[in-house]
């Protein structure tokens, strides 16, 4: 967002934290405006949701963000990290990494390929899967993609922990996009705000 400070106009990114029940019900815990990011940033975060209640997280699905590991252990050292997991459909994170690599013509297929490894039962079921995909066509074809999820995996491997109940809830980060979606339409025609307290109360 654009927001004023110090007589310029700056460009802001706005935190959301979505928050999801073991009964299933979600709420927005908190959001935080910031210019950058890091682990001090996050540790505030962390720290603002303990303040509020927040005893314990189970797990927490994010895209890469800076800084974050080492401040969810410091605050929760009990949350399991995982990096956004590709669904079904092309599109997110490590699968469109992957598919960035192909031509427009290879990439229904090479998601397809790609499929058995995070549709597997388990973490040992999807390394075989991985293992034999990179024996295959596909593999040969596109080493680095081979080269990607391995590097990643130490951050795919979580999600297989869980049952198939929680995995359709993290699978991917598409519920916290679906509102930052609907966040942006209603903010796009709003030009600068005046200050963050304008910002957050629009939001």
């Amino acid at each position: 967002m654009k927001i004023l400070e110090d007589a310029v106009v700056r460009n802001k990114a706005v935190y959301l934290t979505l928050g999801i029940r073991r009964d299933g019900t979600r709420e927005i815990l908190d959001l935080w405006i910031e210019t950058t990011e890091g682990a001090k940033f996050w540790m505030k975060v962390f720290n603002d949701l303990k303040t509020r209640g927040v005893a314990d997280i189970l797990i927490a699905v994010t895209d890469g963000l800076t800084g974050m590991p080492s401040a969810l252990a410091a605050v929760f050292p009990r949350t399991t990290l995982q990096t956004c997991i590709p669904g079904s459909s092309p599109g997110t994170h490590l699968i469109r990494n992957s598919l960035d690599y192909a031509s427009w013509k290879d990439r229904k297929a090479l998601a397809a390929a790609l499929r058995p490894i995070y549709a597997a039962a388990t973490a040992e079921a999807a390394l075989a899967a991985l293992d034999a995909f990179e024996d295959g066509d596909w593999g040969r074809k596109f080493p680095t993609v081979v080269v990607a999820w391995r590097r990643a995996w130490d951050q795919v491997i979580p999600f297989f922990t869980f049952p198939p109940t929680i995995r359709r809830v993290i699978y991917a980060t598409n519920a916290i996009e679906s509102i930052n979606a609907r966040l942006r339409k209603n903010i796009k025609t709003r030009g600068h705000f005046p200050a963050d307290d304008a910002a957050s109360k629009l939001i």
